[in-house]
Parts: C-alpha cells; structure tokens; sequence
C-alpha cells in the first residue's frame, strides 16, 4: 500500500474551548477550527489529549466530534481520539461511535494497568480488527508509563488497517530506529512540537502539534520546510518556538496553548479541573514571547 498522504504534514491537536462555566463553548471551536484551517494545517485531530478528552464526557465527544465534522468547511481530514486502557470498553466505543467522516483513529497506548509489550500488541491488535477507519498508535510514556518499543511499533505495523504512529516519546534513537525499519507506507508522525525538525531529518512524516492550534501558518511552514529538506528555514522557526515549547507544559497541557489562543482573541483560555487556567506569571512569559517573536 502507499503512504496515506493525507496525514503528512500538520495535524492540529485541537484543544477543546469551554466557557466560564467550563461548559463547552461551540462558537470558539467553530472559531477554533476556521483558525487552523486558514492557516492551513493539513488535518484536524479531535478529541486528543489536548483536547482534555480525560475530563470529557461520551456524550460530549459524540457532540464535539459532530460539531467539527459539519464546520469542517475546507474538507480537511478528521482523525478522532479513541483509546484507553480497557480493551473492551475501546471496542464498544467503536462500536458505539459514529465514524463517518472520521479519516482515521488516533489510540494511545494504555495507561495506568502498565501491560508487556505483548499486552500492547494484543490490545492494538484487537482495535486495529474492529475498526471501520484506519489506525494511529499514540506512544507517549510522559503519561502512559509504557513505552512501546521500536520492535513492538514494528511488529504492529505488520496489521494492515494500522497505518501509522505519533510518537511522543522523546527519543531520538527510537526515532532513527523506526525511520530505518519501518515499511515504506507507515506514517511516521512526532508528537513533539520540539523535535519535528531532528526527526523529519531522518525520514519522519509530520506532526501531531499542539502548537498549531495558536501558530498554525507558522508550524505548518516549518514542517513542511523540514520534510522537503529546507533544513535551514525549519531550524530558524523551530528556533523561535523553542521557548515556547518550554513554556506551554510548565503547568500542563493545553493551559499554555490556550492561554497563547486567548490573547490571540481565539477562544478563552478555561479548563476543566482538576487543570487550572494559567497563572498571572506564566500569562506573562507566554505574551512576552509571543510579541518577542513576532507571533502577535
């Protein structure tokens, strides 16, 4: 099979908007989306990690993802956030889940229950099987605890309806260990904002960002100037974001991005507990950069 090119490039990892009553706010992800979209990332990624899905409700994924299927005025594709770590609950998700318009599925790899790298290859196995749409492992050990190794990545890319991985894992050996043996139409896509340019050097197909949610026509620049070899205009924007990247996770993900898409005049910067909004010390470092670099 070829590679889907329909997921090189620059997924947003949409956050989800909410109110002051931390209700969600529909006419800021309507914003939310248009924003991106103009600044033409290439698909949209709903329900992630960055889009709080610990802290959303079944019933409110079923509404969010609809919502971003019927204001997805340029077409781009939709990867939907459908993981866990009970298998079979994973699967009657699937089931359950509307997944027309849904391009592919993103899975994390299950957390907390900390199985072997034969449980992880059983569990993905076993979405891989019952899914409609085409899946994406989501290494990211920061808050799994498991790493799944390059060999169980490998092993995995063997299914024939798992077409790709974001890896988040921060390791740059695992990262030239899969580009060097993984199959030629396996989507190889960061999760690490900081890293996209190192690892589109040796192979690597993209990003999952959650910096392009606030910055997309920069990010997506960026990207696209590493993947085509442009190595010295992606070094210079992966440069400028540098401190960013810092900054955005210094009190947990999305509280950064959101507050940068506040003082854009996105959507607010609310969270739902237990995440609290940003800081009056954090805001200020996030606009100081943002006016530094030019962003704003």
């Amino acid at each position: 099979m070829p590679l889907d090119e329909r997921f090189k490039g620059v997924g947003a990892a949409l956050i989800t908007p909410f109110d002051e009553q931390q209700e969600i706010d529909y006419a800021g992800l309507q914003k939310l989306i248009e924003f991106v979209s103009e600044g033409g990332v290439d698909y949209l990624v709903v329900q992630g990690t960055t889009g709080e899905s610990p802290t959303i409700s079944s019933t409110e994924k079923d509404e969010i993802l609809a919502f971003s299927k019927k204001h997805n005025t340029k077409g781009l594709p939709i990867v939907y956030g459908l993981g866990g770590n009970d298998t079979r609950s994973v699967l009657e998700t699937i089931r359950k889940t509307d997944l027309n318009g849904v391009d592919a599925i993103l899975s994390v790899c299950p957390y907390y229950n900390k199985p072997t790298q034969e449980g992880i290859i059983a569990h993905f196995t076993a979405i891989a099987d019952a899914s409609p749409v085409p899946v994406l492992l989501y290494n990211v050990p920061g808050r799994t605890v498991i790493n799944m190794k390059a060999e169980t990545i490998l092993k995995l890319a063997e299914h024939p309806n798992i077409i790709g991985i974001k890896d988040a894992g921060g390791s740059i050996e695992q990262s030239m260990e899969l580009a060097a043996h993984a199959p030629k139409d396996f989507l190889l896509l960061s999760g690490d904002d900081n890293l996209v340019t190192t690892m589109c050097s040796v192979g690597w197909h993209g990003v999952i960002s959650v910096i392009a949610n606030g910055f997309p026509r920069e990010f997506t620049d960026l990207t696209w100037h590493a993947i085509e070899g442009n190595f010295k205009e992606a070094a210079k924007l992966q440069l400028a974001f540098l401190e960013f990247d810092t900054l955005l996770y210094i009190e947990s993900n999305p509280v950064g991005i959101k507050k940068c898409l506040e003082i854009k005049g996105v959507c607010s910067s609310e969270v739902r507990l237990p995440l609290l909004k940003a800081s009056a010390q954090l805001s200020e470092k996030l606009e100081k950069a943002m006016i530094r670099e030019g962003f704003i």
